[in-house]
């Protein structure tokens, strides 16, 4: 398989630091382990690689024995522990390692933020460093493709995403049988096993709303009542599908302005196809009905993942009044606003709403559609 560079592999030897543990978060199969792989291989220094599935190398982290923590990892430069949501009380392990030896850099990796950060931050607090990786962005597409690449190939991205290794299958039936097995194999494998789920495929159902949802407000008490469940079952399922990199939530902005909606939340998918097999949607886009969604999901994702990589500090919310005017996505950044409106067909462009421009008069806007929205991702 050819191998596609990451952003990462440009700021890893800046983030392994010793004395520290880099934490590094995303979902299944968006590349976590290769890259450290990659990294540890071009390394001049010793090193090991290990994974929480080992029962010997679980037994040991998972001690709090000083002395046979330090014994075990002597005379390692570097320490790599792949699946580390999975150790016990894997913090204090690391806390006691790196007491020890000051100058050991120290990596772990997972899937679920939830289960590792409850496990690394308080023992960790002040030593770590936090990455999160995510399914391929348009700014790696276009440093490994070019530009054109991806004009060329937007559809795909569209109806099949961006997970690494869907972008080196050959054919459509490929991408398709891998999306299945991811959603039926490893999309909520973290959650079942660490979460007293009791009926998990209230989980796929409740993906299923939220993915017909895409740029609406979701009603917590519409889901509950479609599902049959309580309200804080639902609120508490989208916590830990959140937390698992599967989906993302959006608040409203506001400024005090009374006629403002901001209690409510919009989520968007991590990536289209996840979100697409989830409903068993591959069809082609001149035949489907929801681009609109599609394109917004993809466009507010990508922008996420710029805002990651090239570190812009910016809050993020959708903008509704009461009164129906909004605008999909609004970035705050360095004092200023930016309104992004996502129009799939370039003849629909839209101008910014009268209350918008009234209200935030130094604001930005901006409709973003195919003809230009390289520069709003790249």
């Amino acid at each position: 398989m050819e191998w596609m560079n990451r952003t990462l592999e440009n700021q890893i030897s800046d983030k392994v630091q010793p004395g520290k543990v880099f934490i590094l978060y995303g979902a299944r199969r968006v590349g976590k382990t290769s890259v450290i792989e990659k990294f540890l291989s071009n390394s001049t220094f010793k090193y090991f690689s290990g994974t929480g599935d080992d029962i010997q190398l679980r037994t040991i982290l998972s001690s709090e024995n000083k002395n046979l923590i330090n014994t075990s990892f002597r005379g390692y430069n570097i320490v790599f522990i792949d699946e580390a949501q999975r150790i016990p009380n894997i913090g204090w392990g690391l806390k006691l390692l790196i007491d020890a030896n000051p100058q050991l850099k120290v990596i772990a990796s997972g899937s679920s933020s939830f289960e590792l950060s409850n496990k690394l931050v308080a023992p960790l607090t002040g030593r770590q460093i936090v990455y999160s990786l995510f399914p391929m962005s348009m700014m790696e597409m276009a440093q490994n493709l070019g530009a054109m690449h991806i004009m060329q190939n937007l559809n795909n991205y569209l109806i099949y995403g961006t997970y690494p290794e869907i972008l080196q299958l050959p054919n459509y039936k490929q991408k398709q049988e891998y999306l299945i097995t991811l959603r039926n194999a490893y999309l909520f494998k973290d959650i079942l096993e660490m979460e007293n789920i009791k009926n998990p495929a209230k989980l796929v159902d409740l993906l299923k709303l939220i993915a017909f949802q895409i740029g609406n407000e979701v009603s917590l008490n519409e889901l509950a009542n479609s599902l049959g469940i309580a309200k804080q079952t639902v609120d508490r399922y989208l916590d830990l599908l959140e937390k698992s990199f599967i989906i993302i939530k959006v608040r409203g902005y506001s400024s005090n302005l009374r006629k403002e909606v901001t209690k409510t939340s919009r989520y968007y998918f991590w990536d289209n196809g996840i979100r697409n097999a989830l409903i068993n949607n591959f069809n082609d886009p001149t035949t489907r009905m929801d681009m609109g969604m599609l394109w917004e999901n993809f466009c507010f994702i990508e922008r996420i993942k710029k805002q990651e990589y090239q570190q812009l500090n910016a809050n993020n919310y959708f903008w509704r009044t009461y009164d129906k005017q909004e605008i999909d996505f609004v970035e705050e950044r360095e004092g200023q606003l930016y309104g992004f409106e996502f129009k799939w067909n370039d003849k629909k462009r839209t101008k910014a709403p009268k209350a918008f421009i009234e209200t935030y008069k130094n604001a930005h806007f901006e409709c973003i559609t195919p003809s230009n929205f390289l520069d709003f991702v790249l």
